[in-house]
């Protein structure tokens, strides 16, 4: 939030303001976490201009809230594999722009290109990056992986996608684990070699990629008990629940 309020000319709360606000919601609306298993509490903190003007300036005054609300899976799906389309007229960002801030900047833009995909049966659109047009970025509402043997390469952050937090302890979690990680241009004529393809999102958490279509050709993978962002998720998990030791102090206790 610090880092998209100073891109958007905007005056932020401070750390321990942001994290009490998040506690103290979280412990108001402790009723409505859904039992283990079943959903999640979804936790959004929100900065937004409330004081009046009409020209083209910062507001001078901005309001900070917290909302809570129980949630399902995010995908209609499920935890079914999901079915990308890579959008080749339709960009998500640019070089310069606010693509790498979390503000409705990332979301207006792709509404008809969802909208499109999914009248055609697909889960979401896989954005390619603007100059080039060859390089994948992100899809709408989470980042992607591709592994290859013990190799996870992800799209570099340079301004045109979010780094998320998911995608961040995902990557962390890897290294851990003994694979090797690159953030890289990545090409997307390497979909078609990947053995694997996966999504990280703080709504979607870690979501595997049962297919991807990509100049009318549809590159499917194939989706096993073994797979790599199984066991990262579930070590994620773990950790998030205390059943794993957690090394690098991620867990606030809110009580």
């Amino acid at each position: 939030m610090q880092i998209g309020a100073e891109r958007m000319c905007m005056p932020y709360p401070s750390t321990d303001q942001f994290v009490d606000a998040v506690k103290q919601t979280a412990l108001a609306n402790k009723r409505w976490i859904p039992p283990s298993g079943k959903g999640s509490l979804y936790i959004r903190p929100l900065l937004f201009g409330s004081g009046s003007i009409l020209g083209l300036a910062p507001a001078p005054e901005y309001t900070f809230l917290v909302y809570a609300c129980p949630v399902g899976n995010y995908f209609k799906e499920g935890t079914a594999p999901l079915n990308l389309y890579v959008d080749e007229d339709f960009h998500r960002a640019s070089r310069g722009g606010a693509g790498g801030v979390k503000s409705i900047t990332n979301y207006a833009p792709v509404l008809r290109a969802i909208r499109n995909a999914r009248e055609r049966g697909f889960s979401d659109v896989l954005y390619l990056d603007s100059v080039n047009k060859r390089y994948i970025e992100e899809v709408s509402s989470c980042n992607i992986f591709l592994v290859k043997g013990r190799l996870i390469s992800t799209p570099i952050a340079c301004g045109t996608i979010l780094e998320g937090v998911t995608r961040k302890s995902i990557m962390d979690i890897a290294i851990d684990l003994g694979y090797q990680v690159e953030e890289r241009l990545v090409e997307a004529d390497e979909l078609i070699s990947a053995d694997e393809v996966f999504c990280t999102g703080t709504a979607v958490g870690v979501a595997p990629v049962g297919s991807i279509t990509y100049k009318g050709q549809r590159i499917d993978y194939k989706i096993k008990s073994e797979l790599v962002c199984k066991k990262l998720y579930s070590t994620l998990v773990g950790i998030q629940k205390g059943h794993i030791e957690d090394k690098r102090d991620w867990i606030v206790d809110i009580e």
